[in-house]
């Protein structure tokens, strides 16, 4: 049994990043001084798929420090317009996740994960804070973790760009 090829399977290792990831933004929003308080708040569903396209797909375009940054605050914010002028139905969460997927792809921003933190926003019925806490502070954690680990641990290039 070649121990080395186990260690260093991609899967595996793409499972610990994510893990690591997630584990830090769960143990500030859950664990630490922070936590009960209006900083402490930087877990969102929707980054559960964020570390998978961050850590397992690092390459891609939606997985760049752009997309995901950029993304997730687009989508937040047409959430919580859409919270703040109108009442949750099927129609406005329809209507606000088409709004996103258009406005992201016209500004060149796809990261398809963030069309899950509109819905967030929306049911959450989140103020403008949500923007900074947690959506700003998880996604830069969020990069910053897929950079150390791709391209100091991995020697992957990540992010291929910033642009």
């Amino acid at each position: 049994m070649n121990f080395k090829k186990i260690i260093c399977w991609p899967p595996l290792l793409a499972g610990v990043g994510t893990a690591v990831t997630i584990g830090i933004l769960g143990y500030i929003t859950y664990e630490s001084i922070l936590s009960g308080t209006g900083y402490g708040f930087w877990l969102v569903a929707s980054f559960g798929s964020t570390v998978i396209n961050v850590f397992g797909f690092p390459k891609n375009r939606n997985s760049q420090p752009k997309n995901v940054l950029f993304g997730h605050l687009l989508c937040a914010l047409i959430g919580i317009i859409f919270i703040t002028f109108f009442e949750i139905s099927f129609i406005t969460l329809g209507l606000a996740v088409g709004i996103a997927t258009m406005l992201m792809l016209a500004l060149k921003i796809t990261h398809p994960p963030a069309g899950g933190t509109i819905i967030v926003a929306m049911i959450g019925d989140v103020s403008f804070r949500f923007l900074i806490f947690p959506v700003m502070v998880g996604a830069i954690t969020i990069i910053i973790g897929g950079i150390i680990y791709n391209r100091l641990l991995l020697k992957k290039k990540y992010p291929i760009t910033w642009k």
